[in-house]
């Protein structure tokens, strides 16, 4: 019977194949416990399992191809981080020793202490790092029980088990030939890496969000997937024919002949769309009307540089640099260690511009230098980016110092988060030549940089002749000011739905920001998520803007918008949807906006579908 489970679409595409499912990694403890002359024994075995770990991701590591996305390595540096945590090892040390509780007890009640210090981080990022620990935890778990990686392909079933299964069951074969797509509770870095080796086609998880890490590998490999399909392991059987509809966030299963058809009509289209954009790499993104319109990278690693330039970018919008400091035991990045960094990512555009923000953190998300739990209601309102920078001089001397270090090396923006106040502005100026200073008196060279603020707060937003007057450009954060502005705690899915890129304010807001640098000759940029999402590309060209940064996987999408755009007719369109009082319902967009010589084009895929 078909039937159809929704989840997160995470990566763009189709998978068409037969399911293997991969079972819960759960692995049973036992709880007792253990007399006190047991208690060095138990640490031990801890220690050992642990060890094995370590040294099990050190291998794959080592043995990482070379065409290994960056975001894998950084996964399998996250985990390893985590193994060595003192929180973890301490917390486990305590149970057993004062408590008696044997080596798996211990481990799996420190798990959940800080598994609700993760579910109560505002950051979703970090909060979805909680199955980054729990499969840590499962690692040491099934090494001291002799478990074996739950990752293994099934043998294929017979042709009478076939012809038991369903309608659309394979010929022997078909077998051989036919992809596969997998299907789990949760898969960990470590796992994806064997995903990335094998024949997956796709995969499904139970659990997850748009920042977890399985769908970070997704983007970056290109594969369909979806996640956050809750009960998906549970309701597909292995063998079964799966599609992976990673456009809508659907997985069909067991699909009838009818919607095998239109959806293996709608992965030939899809793949030849992503031929037909990668022709597009090396094209110059200019609108039909002659305007020049820049497609830059959002990046995390030093590594994404080569990823970026092989996506057509034509530089970097924003370098998020807070991924350097995060999960250090207890230790920052010294001024050497960020500029080797930030040297990296310059020389690895090649010439192009590096926008490299300066670390956004703080309150939801600790630098693990040992302060206390955010106590807090909303974090997301406290010490955090650039007001946690300020409250600790010493390290935002130290990034700036490496910031103009790396600038000796190619052209490097400096772009600073989340301020509001002339005083803070004033304040970062100031430290910022003190920096300069005190690599004059050591002798140490350093170049010139362009000076930026993030615009996501509404505050900041309608204070643009203030910001104008210091800064050469302005980068528009919309996540973060689509949060502040509506009041909406992106985390929470009682209110997520009330999240609204297209709401008037939010709109009014980008507007003047836009026009306000116009009018002054400074750049502007957006780097939030509207600016990777092809529905809005053209009402963006239509309000004024030029500079687009994003995943690198959206650019070449992006740009083809981009090419097939004439502002000319856009902007009435969107003066009309900026002062709609719907603008989602305005976006719909009339054919006088459309260039004459474009033809319509026709959606021929199925969308959504209903359950069955």
């Amino acid at each position: 019977m078909t039937f159809s489970i929704h989840g997160l679409p995470v990566a763009r595409g189709i998978a068409i194949g037969r399911a293997v499912l991969v079972g819960s990694s759960r692995v049973e403890v036992a709880h007792y416990f253990i007399q006190p002359e047991q208690i060095t024994a138990e640490i031990d075995r801890v220690r050992v399992g642990r060890n094995a770990v370590v040294d099990e991701l050190q291998r794959l590591q080592h043995a990482m191809p070379k065409d290994a996305p960056p975001e894998l390595t950084a996964l399998l540096d996250v985990h390893l981080m985590l193994l060595e945590d003192e929180t973890l090892t301490t917390g486990v040390k305590h149970w057993i020793t004062d408590r008696l509780y044997n080596a798996e007890w211990a481990l799996t009640t420190q798990l959940e202490i800080i598994a609700r210090q993760f579910d109560e981080m505002e950051d979703e990022y970090l909060r979805e790092r909680k199955a980054d620990l729990e499969q840590v935890v499962e690692r040491i778990l099934r090494y001291m029980k002799g478990v074996v990686s739950p990752i293994a392909l099934p043998p294929a079933k017979s042709a009478a088990e076939r012809r038991k299964g369903g309608a659309h069951q394979m010929s022997p074969d078909e077998s051989l030939t036919v992809p596969l797509v997998l299907v789990a509770h949760d898969l960990s870095p470590a796992d994806m890496l064997q995903f990335k080796q094998s024949v997956f086609a796709g995969f499904v998880t139970d659990v997850g969000g748009k920042t977890s890490h399985t769908a970070i590998v997704a983007r970056s490999l290109d594969i369909p997937a979806v996640v956050g399909a809750r009960s998906a392991s549970q309701l597909v059987r292995q063998d079964d024919w799966v599609i992976i509809d990673g456009d809508a966030g659907v997985v069909v299963v067991d699909p009838s002949p009818i919607i095998l058809a239109e959806y293996g009509f709608k992965q030939r289209q899809g793949e030849l769309e992503r031929e037909r954009l990668s022709r597009l790499r090396h094209t110059p993104a200019i609108t039909l009307d002659g305007h020049k319109v820049e497609l830059l990278a959002n990046i995390e690693m030093p590594e994404d540089a080569v990823g970026a330039v092989t996506a057509g970018a034509v530089g970097v919008g924003l370098f998020r640099s807070e991924f350097l400091f995060m999960g250090r035991k207890g230790s920052l990045p010294d001024e050497e260690e960020q500029y080797q960094a930030y040297r990296r990512a310059v020389e690895g555009m090649q010439g192009m511009p590096v926008t490299i923000r300066t670390v956004d953190i703080g309150a939801d998300k600790p630098l693990d230098k040992g302060q206390k739990e955010d106590t807090h209601l909303n974090p997301a309102l406290g010490l955090r980016a650039i007001r946690w920078s300020l409250a600790d001089p010493a390290m935002f001397l130290t990034q700036l110092r490496a910031i103009l270090r790396a600038a000796v090396h190619g052209q490097v923006n400096l772009l600073i988060p989340m301020l509001a106040h002339g005083s803070e502005i004033r304040q970062t100026l100031s430290l910022l030549d003190f920096a300069r200073a005190e690599l004059d008196n050591r002798g140490v060279v350093y170049g010139p940089v362009k000076l930026g603020a993030m615009i996501e707060i509404p505050a900041a937003a309608l204070s643009l002749p203030l910001f104008l007057k210091y800064f050469d450009f302005l980068s528009v954060g919309t996540n973060d000011l689509i949060q502040y502005t509506l009041a909406i705690d992106r985390a929470d899915e009682s209110v997520a739905h009330l999240y609204d890129p297209l709401h008037p304010a939010v709109l009014r807001l980008l507007t003047d920001t836009i026009q306000a640098c116009h009018a002054q000759g400074k750049g502007v940029s957006v780097c939030g998520e509207m600016a990777g999402d092809v529905a809005m590309t053209r009402l963006l060209l239509g309000l004024g803007l030029r500079s687009f940064s994003m995943h690198p996987a959206q650019i070449l999408a992006v740009k083809q918008e981009v090419l097939r755009a004439d502002t000319a007719r856009l902007g009435p369109w969107a003066k009309r949807v900026l002062e709609s009082e719907d603008p989602a319902l305005a976006m719909t967009e009339p054919l006088s906006a459309r260039p004459d010589n474009e033809p319509c084009r026709v959606d021929s895929g199925l969308g959504p579908l209903p359950n069955f």
